[in-house]
């Protein structure tokens, strides 16, 4: 575990610099790279580092926010949501084609500048999504619907409509996801560990503690439902095939500390004020401002500074650190786990990894009642004379079209053998001669939304619905060339010679796999493989899914 760069996002914060330290002087590291929101977070961190690590050690600094795109990186999340073309862009990276969103993200180009062999995700993430206040969006926005559905013209329906829209959690959580594991995947890295939270330091529904709001705190439930949501993500980025081992460490108590000082009270990033006291009679109606009185300058207290969770009192810490209340756990502790687990030990305290060990797995006896419904189905077939292909209701589109040219090819050769020993143009037309004696098999097919395409690509045989293209709010679409194909690839019964290429290419593939061919006995079972020389069509169409797709299990 010598040389390599580590990526800390949240590297400036109370684990985050932690992590950097015991990096920095247990691994050997080439380079640490500190991410955090702003500037002087990073400068004071990498101040901080370097009076601490090695002097080889190369420490390089990153700033901005990495939930957004990187032209959006340095304006403050609320600022987004004021203004309308900053709104659409936010609307399209979280809920518009995912390619476009991936390119323009800062957390993309983070990764693609650094190439870390080891991420450490120490932003408390649920915070940063849930605190959006989804609660208040919803009010504002059925306030003005309510006025426009009365006769009225609520000026910021609009508006309010939008952040609502864009204050939803599970969309962001998904995307900043998806966007943090494609990079890591485009990079190569070796490991990503998060440190996660419970969103209630350890605390049940009675939580007493919130940040300011009333009790129970839906917010703070939102918290925590993001918190499992982000850790159910990384259970299945985990079991992804390509990509790096995941793990995350979630603490269920206080972090704390960084330091105790008597400090100025600050309160969302303004000085909390003293004013001199007043007494007033009690009467009906009770003021909740009120405007001169005397000003004592800022308020200054004794205070521990807790990172994220913020600053508390004396009474405050006493209270929240109590036995039985929150507790607390130590950032060093925390760090030091994640140096273990980066080396590859085992601490007990990798979720991803308890999870893992906890689901249930597939049976033995789901294998043998598989078979038996196998043969069911079989028979119902032959007695009906009907043809159990796929519904397009399972998979993505490419299932469907998969599964119904498999057994198009099964109708005409039966076995792999036979559509390797015939020439493209011969399986074409063998497709269509299928399909010409039964056009039973074609209406069924079209009745389904799947669409097919002729041999020579000019004609196309369909019922009165096509799934693809998708296109939202339409009914019609343009057609040329480029398009077909595409559409073709994606669902479409292409009966094409080119398309009868790529089923033998596939199929040569399956017959090079063969068992034996690489290893004896039960090595030789592999996804590559493709055991029957029988076509087999749900079977064919899982080998195309894990080797050409990429959706395979790995556990």
């Amino acid at each position: 575990m010598r040389g390599g760069t580590y990526l800390l996002l949240g590297g400036a914060g109370l684990v985050g610099f932690q992590v950097g330290y015991r990096i920095g002087t247990e691994l050997a590291p080439d380079r640490i790279v500190v991410a955090a929101l702003t500037e002087p977070l990073v400068s004071k961190a990498l101040g901080d580092l370097r009076r601490l690590v090695p002097p080889d050690v190369e420490l390089v600094g990153e700033w901005g926010d990495v939930f957004v795109r990187e032209e959006y990186a340095f304006t403050p999340r609320r600022d987004l949501l004021t203004g309308a073309d900053t709104r659409e862009g936010v609307f399209d990276d979280i809920l518009g084609p995912f390619e476009a969103a991936y390119e323009r993200a800062m957390l993309t180009q983070l990764v693609r500048r650094h190439k870390p062999d080891v991420v450490v995700d120490s932003i408390n993430t649920a915070t940063a999504i849930s605190y959006q206040d989804v609660y208040s969006a919803s009010l504002i926005a059925k306030r003005d619907i309510d006025e426009l559905q009365a006769g009225g013209s609520p000026p910021g329906l609009v508006d309010s409509v939008e952040t609502l829209l864009l204050s939803q959690a599970t969309p962001q959580l998904i995307r900043h996801v998806r966007i943090l594991h494609h990079a890591l995947t485009e990079v190569g890295t070796r490991m990503y560990i998060k440190v996660g939270t419970t969103g209630t330091g350890g605390l049940g529904l009675d939580i007493p503690y919130t940040h300011s709001e009333d009790r129970p705190s839906a917010q703070l439930m939102t918290k925590t439902a993001v918190a499992f949501a982000h850790t159910g993500l990384l259970f299945l980025a985990a079991r992804t095939a390509g990509g790096p081992l995941i793990k995350e460490i979630k603490p269920a108590a206080l972090i704390g500390f960084a330091g105790v000082d008597h400090r100025p009270i600050r309160h969302r990033g303004d000085p909390v004020q003293r004013f001199r006291a007043v007494s007033e009679p009690l009467g009906a109606e009770l003021a909740l401002t009120r405007e001169g009185l005397e000003q004592l300058g800022d308020l200054e207290l004794p205070v521990v500074d807790t990172g994220e969770n913020g600053v508390f009192t004396k009474g405050e810490f006493e209270a929240i650190t109590a036995l039985g209340q929150m507790e607390m756990v130590t950032p060093e502790e925390i760090a030091r786990l994640c140096v273990i687990e980066i080396r590859g030990g085992a601490t007990g305290n990798d979720v991803i990894g308890t999870i893992d060990s906890a689901v249930l797995p597939p049976s033995y006896r789901g294998g043998v009642t598989r078979l038996r419904a196998l043969e069911e189905l079989a028979r119902l077939e032959d007695e009906t004379g009907t043809h159990s292909v796929a519904l397009g209701q399972l998979g993505p589109p490419e299932l469907s079209k998969l599964l119904w040219e498999s057994e198009l090819l099964r109708l005409a050769f039966e076995t792999v053998t036979a559509v390797l020993a015939t020439d493209d143009t011969a399986i074409a037309d063998s497709w269509s001669k299928v399909l010409a004696d039964r056009p039973d098999l074609s209406d069924t097919i079209t009745s389904l939304g799947i669409p097919i395409l002729s041999s020579d690509g000019s004609m196309l045989t369909r019922g009165p619905l096509i799934r693809i293209p998708e296109i939202a709010g339409s009914v019609r679409a343009t057609v040329n060339n480029e398009l077909r194909d595409a559409w073709a690839d994606k669902g479409w019964v292409d009966l094409r010679p080119s398309n009868a290429v790529r089923w033998q290419q596939r199929f040569r593939r399956m017959r090079e796999a063969r068992l034996g061919s690489a290893q004896p006995g039960s090595a030789g079972i592999t996804i590559e493989s493709y055991l029957p020389d029988h076509i087999e069509i749900g079977t064919v169409a899982a080998w195309v899914l894990a080797n050409e797709i990429g959706g395979t299990r790995i556990k």
